[in-house]
């Protein structure tokens, strides 16, 4: 073995990717990487709130000649996480990858944001993170010696422009990976962090005006290399983390961004 040998070592695994749905034929950071991991030989259980959302991704990969099941399921509930992991257990016989996809939005200062909303962002934005590796962690030790997780932050993270309860949640994503990283080093398990930049996902379609060219441009002028992000770079960056690629990278910080963290915060888009 030489050590230059091109294997992702994703052929063969199975993947759960959470927030894996979009609505219609849109590519969002959790419908790209479960495309793109099922590319490359991986068995991917598609789980979304909304079960059409997640059948449409299932179908898309099923149209490659890939393998996927969905799942609808509110990760925010225990009991829901748990059975997600013994669903796709029981549906592919293993649990190698797990890309924990899903956020909401929310703007305002402690003084704006309503207590309730906060609550409600950190349960989607962390703990739905904290009980789906609850539980997919141990199923990684048990049927596959091992594995890598994914959790999705975001430059907010790192840089906070006044969208405060959220910028805590994303913020709290990284301390999260980075601990668990640290815990579970000696199961062979590696975890890591993405904080994507400004992207133009399904997410945004839906605010209306983030798919307006002014907008658009907003997007690609905050960045050094004048484009705009999707959901496939993002997708893109979860299967390297996955992969062999990655065997020795662990609990780190990923920015795909463009640059946008490089420039003032005058220059940022809204969009995430």
């Amino acid at each position: 073995m030489t050590g230059l040998e091109d294997d992702a070592g994703l052929a063969g695994k199975v993947a759960i990717v959470s927030g894996g749905g979009a609505a219609g034929d849109g590519i969002g950071n959790g419908r790209a990487a479960a495309i793109l991991l099922a590319r490359a030989g991986t068995k991917v259980m598609v789980a979304d709130l909304d079960l059409a959302l997640a059948q449409r991704t299932v179908d898309m990969i099923e149209a490659e000649g890939g393998s996927a099941a969905a799942i609808a399921c509110d990760i925010t509930r225990e009991s829901e996480c748990k059975r997600l992991v013994q669903q796709t257990i029981s549906r592919f016989g293993r649990l190698d990858f797990l890309d924990n996809n899903v956020g909401i939005g929310s703007r305002g200062s402690v003084v704006d944001e309503k207590p309730e909303e906060y609550r409600r962002v950190m349960q989607v934005n962390v703990e739905t993170m904290f009980l789906l590796s609850k539980y997919a962690i141990p199923a990684m030790i048990e049927t596959a010696k091992g594995g890598a997780i994914v959790n999705i932050s975001s430059i907010s993270a790192l840089r906070p422009r006044g969208l405060t309860t959220y910028t805590v949640s994303k913020a709290a994503v990284i301390g999260l990976t980075q601990a668990m990283a640290v815990d579970h080093g000696r199961d062979n398990i590696r975890v890591n962090c993405i904080c994507p930049g400004p992207m133009y996902t399904p997410m945004v379609y839906a605010r209306g005006n983030g798919m307006s060219e002014a907008a658009r441009t907003q997007r690609a002028r905050a960045s050094v290399l004048k484009t705009e992000g999707t959901g496939w770079d993002i997708g893109q960056a979860v299967r390297f983390l996955l992969s062999g690629h990655a065997r020795y990278i662990t609990g780190q910080v990923l920015v795909v961004d463009g640059g946008v963290t490089l420039q003032g915060p005058e220059r940022d888009s809204q969009d995430r």
